[in-house]
């Protein structure tokens, strides 16, 4: 019985080590949570007020990206971009939404450009894409986020 209790004495001091738990530092967690986020995607994309009715995602991106290359026709449709450049019928615009909402367009052009006064074209597009409808800048985890994305703008419609 002696070598009973004895025993039992040994594993009862010996299994406290079993309940003994690692606690993960904050910086292995921090890590480990920044890992496992997907940075080149957001929860929300960005979106107009017409837009904010649709509930699937996919659905809403499109209908943003729809609304926002249908306003830059049609505040690029005055005919100065197609009196200087009438070869030019479509154009890469660079689109980047702030967190604070706010909107700035680059046009994107080719390396080998040379028929176009590239200056004079991004004067252009400052000049006419102002005065945009409350735009709603992406979300990535609950806080606004910078997003930027290419969108080719049709300038001739025929």
């Amino acid at each position: 019985m002696k070598h009973y209790y004895l025993f039992l004495v040994f594993i009862f001091f010996n299994s406290c080590q079993y309940f003994d738990k690692q606690i993960p530092s904050e910086k292995e967690l921090l890590q480990k949570e920044l890992k496992s986020i997907n940075w080149k995607e957001v929860d929300e994309y960005p979106s107009v007020v017409d837009c904010e009715k649709i509930d699937n995602k996919a659905q809403r991106q499109q209908c943003f990206f729809e609304v926002l290359t249908q306003l830059i026709q049609e505040k690029l449709s005055v005919d100065t971009l197609s009196v200087l450049y009438p070869e030019l019928d479509t154009i890469e615009v660079k689109v980047t939404i702030f967190p604070n909402a706010t909107m700035q367009f680059e046009p994107q052009f080719p390396k080998d450009s040379v028929a176009y006064d590239t200056i004079k074209i991004d004067s252009i597009l400052k000049a006419r894409l102002i005065d945009f409808p409350k735009i709603n800048p992406a979300i990535k985890r609950g806080i606004p986020v910078k997003t930027q994305f290419i969108l080719p703008v049709i300038l001739k419609v025929e």
